[in-house]
């Protein structure tokens, strides 16, 4: 409350030196100067702008000037300090809503750091319309990540205050992104002991650390080198697939599923018939299990009698080598 009274009385100050000033180039000037031509004398003379006088100035007049200048010095500095006061004032404050608003959040989402993948989830996360909160060390990431209108923890995650300031513990989705596999794999530690029950996606750089993550309590390990690897290998190997997704299974080492999004185009002896009449689950052991319209609208769980389109694109789920040999077979 002091630091707002004497803000107040800095901001009285200078106005008070701008209307006192305005007055005596009004008195001085006598039927010459008009308020307008006072108030514009006092306002560049007290920021040095250095344009030329309106009127020209008495002896008194310019004694006035030196008057206005020694005082208004002073109250241009009490005005800059205060407005500095203000604007710190008003950041606090809205940290201190920010901080209030987080605490209430429940069943939440964390990003543990706002690097390149980071930034990729909780821009989905943010199309999605969840709630979710990233804490993130680098002070130039928290202003842009604020500015976005996201909610954002400005320190280091691997401190357990910071985790707990985000409400880890009733978040039920947490995602570690730190830069170093040291990080992530200390804050995954330290995040499972706090929450047990949340679903928590740990980030590796190195594919020998992911039994480690898991060990420490993660429920799912990414590792976006060999992920982004793999499907560029896929893509350079099989031109004719637009995209593919690859389904793992922990339990299952010997189950290699993928779905593969095929252009209809580049398979034509299936346009024009229906799913049962391309024999694809016959052949090769494959279920198309969508199909996106050239309109944009998506069939899911097509029927057997469904006939495939020129435009269509069909997503096929199989086993990698099924698919690997579909594709061949295909462009032979």
């Amino acid at each position: 409350m002091n630091r707002i009274n004497k803000n107040i009385l800095y901001v009285t100050y200078f106005v008070s030196i701008i209307v006192v000033g305005s007055i005596g180039f009004y008195i001085i000037g006598g039927d010459d100067w008009s308020w307008l031509d006072s108030f514009y004398m006092t306002i560049i003379t007290l920021f040095f702008v250095g344009f030329s006088e309106v009127h020209p100035l008495t002896d008194l007049g310019r004694i006035w000037a030196i008057v206005v200048i020694i005082f208004g010095v002073a109250g241009i500095g009490m005005l800059f300090t205060s407005m500095r006061d203000i604007i710190i004032y008003f950041n606090t404050y809205r940290r201190i809503l920010m901080m209030n608003k987080i605490k209430k959040l429940k069943d939440h989402f964390i990003i543990c750091g706002y690097g390149r993948m980071g930034a990729v989830i909780a821009r989905e996360l943010k199309e999605q319309d969840q709630s979710f909160i990233v804490i993130e060390q680098n002070e130039q990431k928290v202003e842009a990540i604020r500015e976005l209108g996201m909610f954002c923890i400005h320190g280091d995650a691997t401190l357990d205050d910071i985790l707990k300031s985000a409400s880890v513990i009733d978040a039920k989705g947490i995602a570690v992104a730190l830069n170093t596999d040291q990080d992530n794999l200390f804050v995954t530690m330290t995040i499972r002991t706090l929450n047990s029950e949340a679903f928590l996606l740990s980030r590796c750089s190195n594919n020998q650390n992911r039994s480690k993550l898991l060990r420490s309590g993660a429920n799912k390990v990414i590792n976006p080198y060999v992920t982004g690897g793999h499907r560029m290998a896929e893509s350079l190997l099989r031109p004719e697939i637009t995209d593919v997704v690859s389904v793992t299974t922990p339990g299952d080492e010997n189950l290699d599923l993928n779905i593969d999004e095929i252009n209809v185009k580049k398979i034509p002896k299936f346009i024009g018939k229906t799913i049962k009449d391309t024999k694809i689950r016959d052949n090769y052991d494959l279920m198309i299990v969508c199909i996106i319209h050239n309109n944009n609208f998506t069939t899911i769980n097509p029927r057997s009698d469904q006939i495939i389109e020129k435009n269509d694109t069909i997503m096929v789920i199989g086993d990698k080598e099924k698919l690997d040999l579909f594709a061949s077979q295909q462009t032979s």
